[in-house]
């Protein structure tokens, strides 16, 4: 080898680690002086404690003899009963339950046959007939698709009627289907008279909203104890473990007014204001917001006060509640979240009104307009861990310009440790 050609060879091989050396530290440089950018976004931080209570209403079990009876309650969880209205079936035996599953399917298709019986005097021909199911056919099946639910039932119900006028038309039209319902007629006043042997029904003394989950405290948590309630004596009910009365098939819930009541600590509880609303965060079986008035604050105990909260909203979605851990809101601030390391203090020498220079003192943040960082100066609502909340700062009379450089949700801030100006050239910088 001659020796030229490896003097050239091993200066190519020193050109390289030193072009390799560069680049590693120019990226070693920038990892380590950390300059990327983050888009923002409107956020809220809650000033809320976390509390757990328990929910009192007035309420009223129902109860019946059941000695073994099959129990088939009618109402749906949080629905509305009016006084008299049927709330469960006791049924005596398999076959009482077997007749009334009969007596049901009965009903369902006299209904049917009725809807069909009242659209026979449309006058329709068999074609149209015809074009009518394909349609409704259709109809349904399109809601079904979107997951319309709305009027899937009455959709459901003209479909089964095409279909049915359309076979009783071939065997006598509206005198059958007038046939058809007094034998479905006769068939249900049959199973009637033998339910009256093995089944029973409960109904409803009083009007409410009913709640399948009876848990015992409906005797002892009721709004009356409320004004003399102390933190010592709810812990006493919490832990209590009632029993439901034997025989209670549900309760109702009779009165619109619902409580919650919580111990919280004594500085804690002085931030509320008898009479003033505030918001209770749900979250564990129930999720949702309730805004609800302050009914009390008890005085201090062992360092902690009673808090009685009532409200008349979400009554249906909060009737399986009692024990619960809720958060309540004081407050809510709305803003726009920033990384700590991209908010900056600076000194900025600008014209005033009269044409002097004035240096202040501002808090802001560098975005990225373009390829150049710009300074937008912020205000700092709330402190939120590694993140502030922040707003932008206007004059009391902004002009659409200001406005328009203001700072806002979305723009992309600059997050460094090395030092920024306006008109910056930034470039290569991380997302």
């Amino acid at each position: 080898m001659k020796q030229g050609t490896l003097v050239t060879r091993i200066v190519m091989v020193v050109l390289f680690l030193a072009v390799a050396a560069y680049f590693l530290g120019s990226a070693w440089r920038d990892l380590d002086q950390r300059m990327y950018t983050v888009a923002t976004y409107s956020y809220t931080v809650d000033d809320y404690v976390e509390a757990t209570g328990l929910l009192v209403r007035r309420e009223q079990v129902l109860t019946a003899e059941t000695g073994g009876a099959i129990v088939d309650v009618l109402p749906a969880q949080g629905e509305k009963v009016g006084t008299g209205q049927a709330v469960a079936y006791l049924y005596q035996d398999a076959s009482a339950l077997e007749r009334r599953e009969q007596i049901q399917a009965l009903e369902l298709e006299r209904e049917q046959l009725v809807y069909a019986l009242q659209d026979e005097g449309s006058g329709l021909d068999s074609a149209q007939l015809e074009e009518e199911i394909l349609q409704a056919m259709t109809q349904l099946r399109s809601s079904a698709v979107r997951g319309d639910l709305t009027r899937l039932e009455d959709q459901a119900l003209t479909f089964k009627s095409l279909v049915l006028r359309q076979g009783y038309s071939v065997s006598g039209g509206t005198e059958a289907i007038q046939a058809m319902v007094e034998a479905i007629d006769a068939q249900r006043q049959a199973l009637y008279a033998q339910s009256s042997q093995d089944t029973r029904t409960v109904w409803s003394p009083v009007s409410g909203v009913f709640s399948a989950e009876v848990d015992g405290y409906e005797s002892t948590l009721v709004p009356d104890i409320l004004d003399s309630l102390t933190p010592s004596g709810l812990d006493q009910l919490v832990r209590q473990r009632p029993e439901a009365p034997a025989g209670a098939v549900g309760k109702l819930i009779v009165s619109s007014e619902w409580y919650f009541a919580v111990a919280l600590p004594a500085d804690t509880a002085q931030r509320l204001v008898e009479g003033r609303t505030v918001r209770v965060r749900f979250s564990r079986d129930w999720s949702g917001e309730v805004e609800m008035t302050v009914e009390r604050v008890g005085d201090p105990e062992d360092g902690r006060c009673i808090v009685v909260l009532s409200s008349t909203q979400d009554l249906a979605e909060t009737s399986l509640l009692r024990s619960q851990t809720v958060e309540i809101v004081f407050q809510s601030t709305d803003g726009i979240r920033v990384p700590k390391r991209a908010v900056r203090t600076e000194l900025r020498t600008e014209t005033g009104a009269d044409g002097q220079e004035v240096t202040r003192q501002a808090t802001g943040v560098y975005t990225i307009t373009g390829a150049q960082a710009e300074f937008k100066e912020v205000e700092i609502l709330a402190d939120d861990g590694d993140y502030y909340l922040v707003a932008a700062v206007l004059s009391d009379t902004p002009s659409d310009g200001e406005i328009k450089r203001a700072f806002r949700a979305g723009d992309e801030v600059i997050v460094s440790s090395e030092p920024l100006y306006d008109g910056k050239v930034i470039l290569g910088y991380l997302h």
